[in-house]
């Protein structure tokens, strides 16, 4: 497939989309976990359910020849850790939202290329980061002092905020991990993200046994199930594997540009369903994190 450096009117309307769809994603997980569902059950029921859904897609497409590869000893290792580091991030992400505000978690969630840029430049051969992006780094890093600020002053649960950046960390090290390993950048990305949501699976269902968090009440609400559903087939599945080709279709700097819109879908859409104030000074916050990741391109 040939990559283009320019993103046209119908790509660019595409990540906006996306980047809505991945805003609102934490106001599902807090109605989803008010509806009936215990926060890490609900992660790993929806990590089991895009596993089926991506590999009947990856089958139907491929064939079953393609995972085995996945399989091999040497694709195996790697790619079982980004699946642990892959649950380390909704460990950590869906009991956070139930500590802190939609609008706090997503900002804190998207800091992940913040973390991205630092842990390439530590362990990536060939991408130490250039005066430009230090500056970035700089900036995001103002931007969440503030945004942390805030949640000190009764904004939000610091433990819920500093859970929900841990996810942005996690997500970061599976995109580091990825990077450094020789194996695991051959392997497509389908292939990457069926490696995730597989092995995240059973260790987010464990970690929801020990927790107790299975004696799940035997009335679930219909808006819970909805939300379920939204996560495991619309984000999880349809909208990584969009996400996904456009970064094979177009200059991933210049895609990857558009995620800090994400934040602010999710303020919105927390503000507009669940009644949640964005205070100014976490609107401070999401602008330094999204101009800091802008010079980190």
């Amino acid at each position: 497939m040939t990559r283009s450096d320019r993103l046209t009117a119908a790509p660019i309307a595409v990540l906006v989309l996306l980047c809505a769809l991945w805003g609102f994603q934490q106001v599902t997980v807090k109605l989803g976990v008010a509806g009936g569902f215990p926060p890490l059950l609900l992660a790993a029921l929806r990590s089991a359910a895009a596993t089926v859904l991506l590999a009947l897609w990856i089958i139907a497409r491929d064939g079953v020849a393609s995972l085995r590869p996945m399989l091999s000893r040497a694709g195996l290792a790697p790619g079982l850790l980004i699946g642990v580091l892959f649950a380390g991030e909704f460990l950590l992400l869906f009991p956070g939202l139930t500590l802190t505000t939609a609008s706090r978690g997503v900002l804190f969630l998207y800091t992940a290329p913040f973390f991205t840029a630092l842990g390439a430049h530590l362990f990536v051969p060939g991408e130490r980061l250039r005066a430009r992006q230090g500056l970035g780094l700089l900036i995001a890093f103002a931007g969440l002092v503030a945004a942390f600020a805030d949640g000190l002053r009764g904004g939000g649960s610091l433990l819920g905020d500093a859970m929900c950046l841990g996810s942005g960390m996690m997500w970061a090290a599976v995109t580091v991990l990825v990077k450094a390993s020789k194996a695991l950048r051959t392997v497509p990305a389908t292939h990457l993200l069926l490696f995730q949501v597989a092995a995240s699976a059973p260790v987010l269902l464990a970690a929801s046994v020990l927790r107790g968090d299975l004696a799940v009440p035997l009335h679930i609400s219909a808006i819970a199930w909805l939300c379920f559903a939204y996560q495991a087939v619309i984000v999880t599945f349809a909208s990584y594997l969009t996400w996904f080709w456009l970064v094979t279709r177009y200059q991933a700097a210049a895609v990857s540009g558009f995620t800090f819109l994400a934040p602010l879908f999710g303020i919105a859409a927390g503000a507009a369903m669940l009644g949640e104030h964005a205070s100014p000074a976490l609107l401070l916050g999401v602008v330094g994190v999204a101009v800091g990741m802008r010079y980190l391109r």
